[in-house]
């Protein structure tokens, strides 16, 4: 796991200025602005927004995808600490199934680079879509845990409720399936720089 951690490492430092590098500085000034607007329930938001703009840089992936990534991750961000999941009709919904979509996809790359599950150009269609559904649903389960206890321990205007969390759930999963079909192309093509054992960079390979 060391190897991959640097390797990671090394094709964050290695890439050239992606347009979805902009989109990383926003999120970063974004920390503070919906921390003194909004308190420090959207510092906590934007702080794991933080972390998941820099994640798809780090794996190597191609522009559409860093940057589909990173723009949802924003999006999703400000849409809390603006509120809208309860005041845009079906807007929670809509953003459970690409962001969550896009996010079980960026975890089927880590564990294929673990060695967990095969590569997704390598595997079947069915299989890929199959394993990322798998996968929303288990981001959907763990962010609604996570929902359940900000409402009762940090802030009772989290919203949550039976019907709400069963529908995230069907969303996540929904959001899992369709870019599960589409992952064998978005994870083609990545840029990874591979550490030699005599301590010298390489070039990236694609």
């Amino acid at each position: 796991m060391g190897l991959v951690i640097r390797s990671l490492g090394l094709t964050f430092l290695r890439r050239r200025f992606l347009p979805a590098d902009v989109v990383r500085v926003l999120t970063l000034v974004s920390i503070p602005v919906a921390t003194i607007g909004w308190g420090s329930t959207s510092f906590a938001v934007m702080s794991l927004a933080l972390f998941g703009v820099v994640l798809p840089r780090m794996l190597g992936l191609r522009p559409a995808f860093d940057t589909a990534v990173c723009v949802l991750v924003l999006v999703a961000g400000w849409s809390s600490a603006l509120e809208w999941y309860t005041s845009v009709f079906l807007w929670d919904k809509l953003i459970h199934v690409v962001l969550t979509g896009l996010l079980a996809a960026l975890l089927a790359v880590i564990a294929a680079d673990l060695r967990l599950v095969p590569h997704a150009p390598d595997a079947g269609r069915v299989t890929v879509s199959l394993l990322v559904f798998t996968v929303g649903l288990a981001i959907g389960s763990v962010w609604e845990m996570c929902e359940w206890l900000g409402h009762n321990f940090v802030d009772s205007a989290i919203y949550v409720g039976y019907d709400d969390t069963i529908g995230d759930l069907a969303a996540d999963g929904l959001g899992g399936l369709l870019v599960g079909f589409a992952l064998p192309w978005l994870a083609a093509e990545r840029e990874i720089v591979h550490p030699p054992r005599d301590g010298t960079q390489r070039s990236p390979k694609r």
